[in-house]
C-alpha cells in the first residue's frame, strides 16, 4: 500500500487534493462546530445587552434620569432577544438551508406589467443638415478606416522578409 492511497478519517486524500469532504473533521461538520462559538457569541452579545438595560434603568431612576434612559432600557432588551432570534435563525439555516427557487420550481422571472414601463426616447425630427452632417462623418471614418488599413498593410510588408 502506497502512502497516496492512505486517506485520513475525514476521508479526504490530501495528496490527491479530494476536497469533497473537506467540510468535515472527525466526522463532525463545520456548522456543528462553529455552532458552539456562535452560542458563545449570542451568549455574550445577549448579555451584554442586557447589561446596558439595566445600566439606562438605573440611569433613569436618578436623579438626573430623563425619559430617554426608560426608551433605552426598553430598547436593549429587543436587542437582546433579536441576538438569540438571530442565532437560531442562522443555526437553522445551516443544517437544512431554504430551498431555491430552482427546487422548488417556483418563478423565477417578474411577470410582464408588474413594473412601469420605460419611456420610449422621444422622436427627433429629421433634420435636413443633422443627416447630412451624419453622412459626412461616416464618409470620414470610412476613409481613416481604409488609411489605417494601408498604413497596417505597409507596415507588415516591411517587417515581413
Amino acid at each position: 500500500m502506497s502512502a497516496n492511497s492512505i486517506t485520513p478519517a475525514s476521508g479526504v486524500d490530501p495528496i490527491a487534493g479530494d476536497h469533497t469532504g473537506s467540510r468535515y473533521r472527525r466526522g463532525v461538520s463545520l456548522p456543528r462546530r462553529r455552532k458552539y462559538g456562535l452560542l458563545v457569541l449570542a451568549t455574550v452579545a445577549a448579555g451584554g445587552c442586557l447589561a446596558l438595560a439595566w445600566w439606562q434603568w438605573s440611569r433613569w431612576e436618578s436623579n438626573s434620569g430623563s425619559f430617554q434612559n426608560l426608551g433605552y432600557a426598553v430598547q436593549w432588551p429587543l436587542f437582546a432577544g433579536f441576538c438569540i432570534y438571530a442565532y437560531r435563525k442562522f443555526i437553522r439555516y445551516e443544517e437544512t438551508p431554504p430551498e431555491t427557487p430552482q427546487q422548488t420550481g417556483a418563478m423565477t422571472e417578474i411577470p410582464d406589467g408588474l413594473l412601469p414601463e420605460r419611456p420610449a426616447p422621444a422622436i427627433q425630427p429629421t433634420d435636413s443638415t443633422l443627416a447630412e452632417y451624419n453622412a459626412y462623418l461616416t464618409e470620414l471614418a470610412e476613409k481613416d478606416t481604409a488609411a489605417q488599413n494601408d498604413s497596417l498593410a505597409q507596415n507588415d510588408k516591411r517587417t515581413t522578409p
